[in-house]
């Protein structure tokens, strides 16, 4: 547990999407310090400080893992200061809108490095082992794009599935899409907006049994939350445990 937390720890401290957020964030001391702004701000400051730790709170509590949880205190941290900066001086509001807008430009939030005990495949790779069916019966495929936020906030919970569910009748199986993006077509994956990512497709020996997200009638995009519960639930992941356990 001290390994995987110091190894977090360092992941945050070295990848520059968060340095850069901590940088930013930090410059606000120094900054209002300078600034010749009146000391009735100091009560606005504590007021948006505690605000923001109780929304972080709730934030912790209601999150599955440690990525979505960050996105959105991040989020939030940066309307915060937006807010708290026009109040000193609006140049240094737009200073903080040009700095949020470049960061964003050349620093993404890096996906859970960790991969469990999922494959990750090429398209040719997929279709080789769908089609020869000479290892697992059943393959839960993750399609992701980590261009898309969605699949960066859900990044922990596949890996944690695998660690799970994963035996020798059910095999996990990740493609990327940023780096295979023409194999979206095939499995009738969108791309426009990102609406559909990440997509998990259930395959039973090269036919597919269910995916998440659905599509209704109307080529529509059905959502809801992913989670570890809802996932494992929809693809019946305890029923494919106990079969297995079962030897059947």
């Amino acid at each position: 547990m001290m390994i995987n937390r110091l190894q977090w720890l360092n992941t945050v401290v070295t990848e520059p999407y968060y340095l850069f957020h901590f940088l930013i964030f930090f410059s606000y001391l120094p900054l209002r310090l300078s600034s010749a702004a009146s000391h009735h701000l100091l009560r606005r400051e504590i007021q948006a400080l505690l605000a923001y730790s109780i929304l972080a709170a709730v934030k912790m509590v209601r999150e599955e893992n440690w990525e979505g949880f960050i996105a959105d205190t991040l989020f939030f941290g940066k309307i915060f200061l937006f807010l708290l900066s026009l109040n000193v001086d609006y140049h240094l509001a737009l200073w903080y809108m040009v700095a949020f807008l470049v960061l964003y430009i050349i620093a993404e939030q890096p996906a859970f490095p960790e991969l469990g005990e999922v494959n990750t495949l090429t398209p040719l790779q997929l279709e080789t082992t769908l089609i020869e069916g000479n290892t697992s019966r059943y393959w839960l495929v993750e399609f992701r794009a980590l261009c898309s936020p969605s699949c960066v906030r859900n990044s922990r919970i596949f890996p944690d599935l695998s660690v799970t569910y994963s035996n020798k009748n059910l095999s996990f199986g990740l493609v990327d899409l940023g780096l295979f993006p023409n194999i979206a077509e095939k499995y009738g994956i969108s791309l426009t907006g990102n609406e559909g990512l990440p997509t998990y497709i259930l395959f039973e020996n090269n036919a597919e049994v269910i995916r998440f997200p659905g599509v209704d009638m109307e080529a529509k995009v059905s959502h809801h939350l992913i989670t570890k519960k809802y996932l494992s639930r929809h693809f019946g992941l305890d029923l494919l445990l106990l079969e297995y356990v079962n030897g059947k």
